[in-house]
């Protein structure tokens, strides 16, 4: 398969189109990510029913997967497709979803789970036949309020932010909160907020302005938090 246009960049991979035209190549760049290793758990996901792209081939940098039709479900809020809190509430059922899939190792400690850990709304393709998750660079097993704990500090970097997207996030950040699938777990969400933040601020991708957001972001948590 050749490499055609580039499709799209992200902070640390870019995405071009094949000349097989069902699939695309993911490239990370500057040493960024182990694309093998997140095929091993997009492939895992997959086998329990859980909605991400088929993966044809991988290496360390490069991941060859399913095309995907649809915009991102930040596009589809911006274009009139979803309303905020439509899509906060479809990022808590995508949560409770992936929760339900049993780590790789059987014998792991009871509780724990796949946790995809950047689960936000660029990281979510709205397609004809439902969403579908991208992006598993972070991925690792643990516990689910970490997860949960992370999609919301990204919503709430956002929400206390002066962008043009803060109320929006802030509509979807409580959305996710509250859904009926989250509000059972509150306490084990805000339990994991202290890691999920301290992530954050060691993220290499974060701008020192995003990190300055956090303190403000973890206390619109727990302000929200049933």
């Amino acid at each position: 398969m050749r490499t055609g246009r580039l499709l799209g960049s992200g902070r640390t991979a870019d995405v071009y189109e094949l000349d097989e035209p069902a699939w695309v190549l993911r490239r990370y760049r500057d040493g960024f990510g182990d694309a093998a290793a997140e095929a091993d758990v997009m492939e895992h996901v997959r086998g329990h029913g859980y909605p991400v792209p088929e993966v044809r081939a991988a290496t360390r940098t490069d991941l060859v997967l399913e095309r995907l039709s649809g915009p991102t479900m930040l596009e589809a809020c911006e274009d009139g497709l979803l309303d905020a809190r439509e899509s906060g509430e479809m990022l808590a059922a995508l949560l409770y979803g992936l929760h339900a899939v049993p780590p790789r190792d059987p014998a792991s400690e009871p509780g724990t789970r796949v946790l995809h850990l950047d689960l936000h709304p660029e990281n979510v393709i709205v397609t004809p036949h439902g969403p579908r998750v991208i992006d598993w660079a972070n991925s690792e097993e643990g516990t689910p309020g970490l997860d949960r704990a992370m999609s919301a500090v990204i919503l709430a970097q956002v929400a206390v932010s002066a962008g043009p997207l803060a109320e929006p996030a802030r509509a979807m950040l409580t959305a996710l909160l509250k859904a009926p699938s989250a509000v059972p777990e509150a306490a084990r969400t805000a339990e994991g907020l202290p890691e999920a933040r301290r992530r954050r601020a060691v993220n290499p991708t974060m701008s020192r302005s995003e990190v300055e957001l956090l303190g403000a972001a973890e206390e619109l948590i727990r302000t929200l938090l049933p």
